[in-house]
């Protein structure tokens, strides 16, 4: 098999695992994690992953001038972004951060357009208005009540907040992947946001119960640390060797098919009209900001 096959398939694993953690991580809280100690858990665990494999990489030494990025990158990447998302996941439902996580990608356009002077075309601003529209519906209009989601609407709100902050992270790292590797980049992230989170999540952390936790959860809480956090990194790391970052940005949009479909056969959720209108405004609006319109070739053959 073809390297550039495994790198596919790398790349797709990454998707499912990201698709499920959803659900895997839904039913954790906040009956025996609360979202904010799941996150400590989440980013001292992968630090202390990513610095484990640092010891056996190339050592890196970071320029002092990008420090206050990476210092930004990992507030709006791995704080913000992680305690908006877990609080929002245990206030609302996987089906509806599934949806909404997915307009990530029109918030990178429209942030791009402000703070990049990215070129803005009729169509990818028709697309970002479309897919704000779908999550704004799940936001504004969603079922109020369900069980284990006892705030839907404000989960919504929070879980729309997260995809912001990562897409002004996506913006921020970007240069940093050019100078640093991803081993280097993750390990110093992951400590920073570990260090900014400690604070804030000590209280739930330290209230987990660890000896009456149910196997059940421990394996959903190693499934949140070996797998969403860690294995996806590498993955996406190892596919990005033989695929290009377009190509294994594609994947992004398998995510909420997979999260739908596992929540639905694992009985947590339910698909109903609402959300089937609201995911398809989503996938249309990101597609049309995706969407890269025909180039023409010069003279040069450039």
């Amino acid at each position: 098999m073809s390297n550039r096959l495994w790198a596919i398939l790398a790349a797709t694993l990454a998707t499912c695992i990201y698709g499920v953690n959803h659900t895997v991580a839904k039913a954790l809280m906040p009956d025996y994690v609360g979202p904010f100690g799941l996150i400590l858990i989440r980013v001292a665990g992968a630090a202390i992953l990513f610095w484990c494999i640092s010891l056996f990489t190339k050592n890196q030494k970071i320029d002092f001038k990008d420090f206050p990025r990476i210092f930004g990158s990992a507030v709006f990447g791995m704080v913000i972004n992680m305690l908006m998302f877990f609080k929002g996941l245990s206030l609302s439902t996987p089906i509806n951060s599934s949806v909404i996580v997915t307009i990530s990608p029109i918030i990178v356009f429209v942030l791009s357009a402000f703070l990049i002077r990215e070129k803005i075309t009729w169509l990818k601003a028709s697309g970002a208005v479309i897919g704000l529209a779908g999550a704004l519906i799940l936001v504004l209009f969603g079922k109020q009540l369900s069980y284990n989601s006892p705030n839907i609407p404000l989960g919504n709100a929070f879980i729309f907040i997260n995809a912001t902050s990562y897409g002004i992270y996506l913006i921020m790292v970007r240069p940093l992947t050019k100078k640093y590797s991803a081993i280097t980049l993750m390990k110093y992230l992951f400590l920073v946001a570990t260090l900014i989170n400690l604070p804030i999540c000590y209280a739930e952390f330290s209230a987990i119960s660890w000896s009456a936790l149910p196997f059940d959860s421990i394996w959903r809480i190693a499934f949140v640390v070996l797998g969403t956090t860690f294995l996806t990194y590498l993955l996406n790391i190892y596919a990005l060797k033989e695929v290009s970052a377009s190509t294994l940005g594609v994947f992004v949009y398998l995510q909420p098919v997979i999260a739908i479909s596992y929540a639905i056969f694992a009985g947590v959720d339910q698909l109903n009209f609402l959300k089937i209108i609201a995911a398809v405004l989503v996938f249309l609006g990101v597609f049309m900001v995706s969407k890269n319109p025909a180039r023409k070739r010069n003279l040069a053959g450039n």
